[in-house]
């Protein structure tokens, strides 16, 4: 087969998580930027907000008041997309196909202090919340009619957040959402066919290459994946193979919340900005049935792509034909350690 330089040309790569292609092209990294910059404003919130509906003792738009909590907080979505008293039904017509979904919503503060993110926690805080996301992922996904639970995280308001207090979200539902769903079939067709993890023998790969590794300790690593799409995308993945939040052991949990201290520090000193993302975990089903495959892994989408002011945007090929990135996956992983 013949070779070439993968960091110069142009070239697709496969995700073997979704069964994807990618286009990459590195050279259009070199044009220059004659579009819409905006100015970045210095991060100035207080550690209390007295307007701010998560904040403790507070009252939320529905009345409701938070209590005085210390640490972090959960509660059931006032304005939630899932409803778990939804009716079950149908619709079918011809081509036109509809159905029922149920659920539940819920927010997570990740701590009481308002002008915290994940990069100014300590570990030990951060721990915490991994403790609130076993515990949900357990309660919610124990109930019969859930079959997913999606843990997620937008940070920022160019990402869709309305509220800059530290918080994520979960949505737990009666069905396992499209990209879960892909990620099931795949992994699982793999380990039918090798009797190994394929996030295990990826992870293996990329250990030995080294060349889009971010950040690594005892139990978790965080790279840049070989078919990233967003510009500083990348991946956690937990060094043993396990399916979900229920099996972490409590010296991976502190090894995972190291991890996503330091990986979030890297991106606010990419571009001396409170870096913006959407992350969410991955992992097994709760719809009873057995995912031996199933490695549990976490994605961070972050939108900015040549400086804080610059977001990249899924326009034109990317919503018509296939996802494409503007620098390689080496290079970004690269920028990014640097600044460890």
């Amino acid at each position: 087969m013949n070779t070439f330089d993968i960091t110069e040309h142009s070239h697709r790569r496969f995700n073997p998580l979704l069964g994807k292609w990618v286009l990459v092209s590195p050279h259009r990294s070199k044009r220059p930027w004659q579009g819409q910059q905006e100015s970045t404003e210095k991060d100035t919130r207080p550690q209390f907000d007295p307007t701010c509906y998560l904040c403790p003792g507070n009252v939320r738009a529905n009345g409701e008041a938070n209590p005085a909590y210390p640490s972090t907080f959960v509660f059931t979505n006032d304005f939630a997309a899932l409803q778990a008293e939804s009716p079950s039904g149908s619709l079918s017509s011809g081509l036109l196909r509809a159905e029922s979904e149920r659920g539940i919503c819920k927010v997570i503060c990740f701590s009481p202090r308002h002008d915290l993110t994940l990069s100014d926690m300590e570990t030990t805080e951060i721990k915490k919340v991994v403790d609130l996301w076993q515990a949900q992922y357990l309660e919610l996904g124990a109930l019969d009619y859930i079959s997913y639970v999606q843990i997620f995280e937008n940070k920022g308001s160019v990402m869709g957040s309305s509220n800059p207090h530290p918080h994520g979200q979960i949505w737990a539902q009666s069905s396992v959402p499209g990209d879960p769903a892909k990620e099931t079939e795949q992994q699982e067709a793999y380990f039918a066919e090798h009797g190994r993890s394929l996030l295990s023998d990826y992870l293996a790969q990329e250990l030995e290459e080294n060349t889009r590794i971010v950040i690594k300790n005892e139990h978790f690593v965080a790279l840049v994946p070989f078919w990233a799409v967003w510009p500083f995308e990348t991946i956690v993945l937990p060094r043993r193979h396990f399916g979900h939040l229920g099996q972490i052991s409590e010296e991976e949990k502190l090894g995972y919340a190291n991890v996503m201290k330091r990986l979030s520090s890297v991106y606010d000193k990419l571009f001396q900005t409170s870096f913006p993302y959407s992350a969410g975990i991955h992992q097994a089903p709760t719809d009873g049935k057995d995912y031996p495959g199933w490695h549990l892994h976490m994605h961070f989408y972050p939108p900015l792509l040549r400086s804080a002011s610059v977001k990249k945007f899924m326009v034109g090929y990317e919503l018509m034909a296939d996802p494409q990135r503007d620098i390689t996956p080496e290079s970004a992983a690269e920028r990014l350690r640097a600044l460890l």
